[in-house]
């Protein structure tokens, strides 16, 4: 497993909220949160309670692996969580045990119907297609969104530690390909809340397709995303090794306006684009989960 971050390293609740409420006077109106998984984290449900008493955030989510989702679906939506994200690579309980390494594929689907149940929405799952491991998926995914309101969302497998080869890449035009070898896939316009996706539906689909493609097609020309990470760095880009302490700042004394100095120091170190299939790429030190990603 990877090394976990020690306990004094990680950001507090308190400090969490602290950051939201200067960046969201800024501007900032979506948040969302991912992990690692946060639902393991004691105090989750209270914390994005008092996250969702902040007026300025207009969209609050949530990313997880829904193996704990089935117990707090109810309590999420009481506490202000609007919509949910999960990470599901595979449909095949297996492979769902190989890449966990335990048997929790019901308590997921599980998850995903209390969800369902108690109007979390939209229920976004997010698939990373990867070569030779569930590119054979692909089309049973999709199947998903005929008869529920899920937004099944295709990845591309992006640059994250030693194990990524970009030959393992199945890009996004060969999944659209492959999808509209099933049927008809009509373009659903985007809206504010979509970041990249590009939205489809199959004629008489309940639910929605969705393509990301941050290799074969990067939209960093409109990416205004920034990620805090567990022990308190800002990273403009999840392909770029640059970091801003604003932990250092917190936990030295520094002030709401020395927050919001670090924040703009962020934006404006933010890169033009990433340079994945350049000469110029240089893999990430940091895993994706000890990001945020």
């Amino acid at each position: 497993g990877l090394p976990l971050t020690p306990h004094e390293e990680v950001l507090t609740y308190e400090e969490i909220l602290r950051i939201v409420r200067v960046f969201t006077k800024e501007g900032i109106s979506k948040i969302r949160l991912t992990g690692g998984e946060p639902l393991v984290r004691k105090g989750i449900v209270d914390f994005l309670s008092r996250l969702s008493e902040i007026e300025e955030i207009r969209d609050l989510s949530l990313t997880t692996n829904g193996l704990l989702l089935k117990d707090y679906a109810v309590d999420l939506k009481r506490a202000g969580l609007k919509r949910i994200n999960i990470s599901l690579d595979t449909l095949n309980r297996e492979k769902f045990s190989m890449i966990t390494r335990r048997n929790g594929y019901e308590n997921v689907w599980q998850g995903i119907e209390e969800a369902m149940k108690v109007s979390l929405s939209p229920i976004k799952i997010n698939m990373v297609a990867i070569k030779g491991f569930n590119d054979d998926e692909i089309e049973s995914f999709a199947l998903l969104t005929l008869h529920h309101p899920l937004i099944v969302r295709y990845i591309e497998y992006m640059p994250s530690g030693e194990e990524w080869k970009e030959g393992n890449i199945v890009t996004i035009p060969e999944i659209k390909s492959r999808l509209e070898e099933m049927g008809k896939l009509t373009a659903i316009p985007s809206d504010e809340w979509d970041g990249p996706a590009r939205r489809f539906r199959f004629e008489g689909a309940i639910g929605e397709i969705g393509l990301i493609g941050p290799v074969s097609d990067h939209f960093c020309e409109a990416c205004n995303r920034l990620r805090l990470t567990p022990d308190g760095k800002i990273r403009t880009c999840l392909f770029s090794d640059d970091e801003i302490d604003v932990k250092g700042f917190l936990r030295n004394g520094g002030s709401d306006e020395d927050l919001r100095k670090q924040l703009l120091v962020a934006l404006n170190t933010k890169p033009e684009r990433h340079h994945i299939n350049t000469h110029q790429f240089k893999k990430c030190q940091r895993n994706m989960s000890a990001i945020g990603g």
